[in-house]
């Protein structure tokens, strides 16, 4: 055991303690992660307890859930005989995977350190350890090797503005990685990251992105007239989708709006925000502007129609959906450097997609859209402005850039399988 891995131990275990009475506050007082405490203190369900050599996949976030969701359908074809378990860290994510996965079972993820990652592997004993895309805990993955559980990191997503992060403590983290069996990558970008955190070159592999599998399987053509009745859209209507928007990027959006209305006067935009505590911001803005907006939420309470030309899409699980419908749709958090969303959800519809500059966490998925010619990068709201100006006057260009970008994901297609055959193989090594 690296003095490394003990500093982190000591340091984290000492950390949280201290600091468990204030979180125990901050949950009562603010109704924030009331839920699951027990799970992660590391207690998890008795039934848990003796299942048949289980699979344990963590995925953090709901969208990472839903990764994990298109690899267990193939795992369940691949190891029949093995049971799976699911764990994730939010709310949200826990409601989603017990409605969608319910014949696996979910749980709260244990606190990364000692005491509750131990008692959660020894309730749970998995065959396998899986760690889908981005998340790294020291002490689960540790403690993992050295109860014998062979480790895998599924789809894996190094971020340029994360790996900066992991440099910094690049010791530790290589002492860390030595851990895992397997770094089953997204792209090349991904691969070279993880090597330079210290991965072995012999552990990486490189399989697409299983999410790419995921988007084109919901992709339903019957949606989009769902959509267009939800939302009272005629099929010649300009829709204006600005999805994943974050703080200063809204007054972007609407600097573009106006100049398009002025041009293409039915124009409707839908603004989604990446967190829908700041749609008071949100609502601010739009009447400083003089336009006239609805509420998704409210729409969805009293049943009434859209008829403003500014929709706020305050309500979570619609956005890719919503992207179906979308004359012009925009990836957020790129007009202003917060790392991009992924512009893959709107090319599934075969639409093409606008982003800023700023799209540092999705550099794979921005390369392949350009390469085939299915994205359109904007540096600032003139350009903005002006390239979608043109492409309106131009639907036919538009439309085959849309199918350029769904083709982009078509590329992708299999991963999700090919990432689950991993984790078969690793299954197979524990037999032998």
């Amino acid at each position: 055991m690296s003095h490394w891995y003990l500093a982190y131990t000591f340091v984290g275990s000492a950390a949280f303690f201290a600091s468990l009475p204030f979180l125990l506050a901050y949950s009562r007082l603010t109704g924030r992660f009331t839920r699951g405490w027990k799970e992660r203190l590391g207690f998890l369900p008795k039934t848990l307890s003796g299942l048949d050599a289980p699979i344990w996949l963590h995925s953090s976030s709901l969208g990472e859930f839903r990764v994990a969701d298109a690899i267990i359908s193939h795992l369940r074809r691949l190891a029949p005989e093995n049971c799976i378990i699911l764990s994730v860290n939010t709310d949200y994510a826990f409601e989603a995977a017990r409605a969608m996965a319910r014949k696996t079972p979910v749980v709260y993820a244990p606190f990364d350190f000692l005491f509750s990652v131990r008692k959660a592997l020894s309730i749970a004993a998995p065959s396998v350890m899986v760690f889908v895309e981005t998340e790294i805990w020291p002490a689960w993955i540790v403690e993992a090797r050295r109860k014998g559980i062979r480790c895998a990191l599924i789809n894996g997503r190094i971020s340029a503005r994360s790996i900066a992060r992991y440099r910094k403590f690049a010791p530790f983290f290589r002492d860390v990685l030595k851990n895992v069996d397997v770094f089953s990558m997204i792209s090349e970008e991904d691969k070279s990251r993880i090597l330079t955190m210290g991965a072995d070159p012999a552990r990486v592999e490189v399989q697409g992105n299983a999410k790419h599998d995921l988007l084109v399987r919901q992709a339903d053509p019957c949606i989009i007239p769902e959509m267009r009745r939800i939302l009272n859209l005629d099929s010649s209507d300009i829709v204006f989708v600005a999805g994943s928007t974050r703080e200063g990027e809204e007054e972007k959006v609407l600097a573009v709006y106006l100049r398009l209305q002025e041009k293409f006067p039915g124009i409707i935009l839908v603004i989604a925000p990446r967190h829908i505590a700041r749609t008071p911001r949100i609502e601010s803005l739009v009447k400083q502007r003089g336009l006239s907006y609805q509420l998704r939420s409210r729409l969805k309470v009293s049943g009434e129609k859209r008829t403003a030309p500014v929709l706020i899409l305050d309500t979570f699980g619609e956005l890719f959906k919503v992207y179906s419908v979308g004359t012009i749709n925009f990836c957020g958090a790129s007009l202003v450097p917060m790392g991009g969303q992924n512009p893959m959800e709107s090319a599934a519809w075969g639409k093409a997609v606008f982003y800023g500059p700023f799209m540092d966490d999705f550099l794979d998925a921005k390369t392949l859209l350009e390469k085939v010619g299915g994205g359109i990068p904007v540096k600032d709201t003139a350009d903005f402005s002006e390239k979608a100006t043109a492409l309106l006057n131009q639907r036919e260009w538009l439309s085959l850039i849309g199918d350029k970008a769904k083709q982009a994901v078509l590329v992708n297609l299999g991963a999700a399988e090919r990432h689950a055959q991993v984790i078969a193989r690793l299954l197979k090594k524990n037999v032998i």
